[in-house]
């Protein structure tokens, strides 16, 4: 049986995106600018599944729990055509946790726990911040996800958990998926053990 397809789309950018703020578990809005790549997003996805031939009606979509992730598929569901809040939430979706980090940028973290953050980068993969989780926590969670889809489906979730499907579906190693940057305003298209980016 063929793998579904999935459009996946980082949510739009928060204000503590743009500080440079682990964001987590925490839950901040999307800023002006995050709304715009929301509607970014709706036209390229519109694109995409028009080459398929198919319709925006034709898919699920589903979303992490998280407001910057819920906000953004409402918005570009409305600019689908498409009643904005009639979408599936799933907390399995949700961020990777920073635990007692979120809310501090790398900086911080580097001046307030220097060996920590360097045990991060030598295995960003089995590293757990305190109170947090690791990559490869979020991917038990993301492969029962994704083990669990009935067929196609538009997906907006985080960076950290896209990252964590490209190691389970086999796209990168788990050595290099945590390192993989994950853009904000694009759709991500997985088919067939590959990955590509539009936007």
């Amino acid at each position: 049986m063929a793998r579904p397809i999935l459009y996946y789309v980082r949510h739009g950018e928060t204000d503590w995106n743009l500080a440079g703020r682990l964001q987590g578990s925490h839950d901040p809005a999307l800023n002006a600018l995050g709304r715009r790549q929301a509607g970014v997003c709706a036209d390229i996805l519109r694109d995409l599944i028009k080459r398929e031939g198919r319709s925006p009606l034709d898919y699920p979509y589903v979303a992490s729990p998280l407001q910057r992730a819920r906000q953004t598929a409402e918005i570009m569901r409305a600019a689908l055509g498409l009643v904005p809040d009639d979408y599936n939430v799933d907390p399995r979706l949700r961020e990777i946790s920073f635990g007692e980090w979120e809310g501090l940028t790398f900086r911080d973290v580097r001046s307030r726990a220097p060996q920590a953050l360097a045990a991060r980068e030598r295995n960003k993969w089995d590293f757990v911040p305190p109170g947090g989780e690791s990559y490869a926590q979020v991917a038990l969670r993301m492969r029962e996800w994704y083990d669990a889809l009935d067929g196609d489906t538009v997906v907006i979730a985080h960076g950290g958990t896209a990252r964590a499907l490209i190691a389970v579906l086999g796209i990168a190693p788990p050595a290099e998926a945590p390192s993989i940057d994950i853009g904000q305003g694009v759709v991500y298209r997985f088919a067939d053990g590959s990955m590509s980016r539009y936007g």
